[in-house]
């Protein structure tokens, strides 16, 4: 089994990570993605990479989420279809927060039975919902490189500032309370049933979200060793 930090040999299929806001999805992924020696895909990289480059799903993207609006499925679906045709993903990739709703679940089934011959697999982290609120009011964001602290449970060594790249750290507008209790919500009414959607057909692990970092990086390790 690869230990964390070290390079691996890819994964051979998609591996969605699944669970609320502050489960802490992103930061596993991106230590797991770089075990593994495989890329970290989350769908607002691929929006903003799609409009800084300016390319058709870019131009159509750009004006609804400058309104605010949410992207349709299919241009959301084509964005992470042309992103896991390329080279790089060819052994394997984490899906970090999507899909988000069954429709996509669905159609992503269908894109990723063209690409792998292995089932996804889908690592279902479980935090308790106090837990993710303390997570997420208290998590602040590099400006710079985008890593994330939290003024409870890890702090940076400067307050304030980033121990890598002294960026400052900011409270994102959706880490404030009112704006986490409808997040959560909204996950409840849409994202939860993918966990009985994917545990229905033999492909979801469930991690425990509240062990401390370094345990939940040990066992979503073991997960992936297991299945490969």
């Amino acid at each position: 089994m690869p230990e964390a930090g070290v390079a691996a040999k890819g994964l051979g299929r998609a591996v969605i990570f699944l669970g609320p806001p502050g489960a802490g999805k992103g930061t596993q992924a991106r230590q797991i993605a770089e075990s593994y020696g495989v890329p970290h895909l989350s769908t607002g990289d691929m929006f903003r990479e799609h409009v800084s480059r300016g390319t058709p799903l870019g131009l159509r993207a750009k004006p609804i989420m400058e309104r605010g609006e949410l992207v349709p499925d299919d241009l959301v679906l084509s964005m992470v279809e042309d992103r896991i045709s390329r080279p790089d993903c060819s052994d394997g990739f984490i899906l970090d927060g999507f899909p988000r709703t069954l429709p996509q679940a669905e159609k992503l089934d269908e894109i990723l039975r063209r690409r792998f011959q292995a089932e996804p697999l889908v690592v279902h982290f479980l935090v308790d919902q106090n837990q993710l609120m303390r997570r997420l009011t208290g998590r602040r964001t590099c400006t710079i490189g985008g890593e994330i602290y939290n003024i409870y449970d890890h702090r940076p060594k400067v307050p304030g500032r980033c121990d890598r790249d002294g960026g400052e750290l900011v409270q994102r507008p959706d880490d404030r309370e009112e704006v986490i209790a409808e997040r959560l919500a909204a996950y409840e009414r849409q994202t939860r049933p993918l966990v009985d959607y994917y545990r229905r057909r033999g492909m979801l692990k469930d991690v425990d979200g509240m062990a401390a970092l370094g345990s939940v990086t040990k066992n979503v390790l073991e997960v992936l060793a297991q299945k490969k």
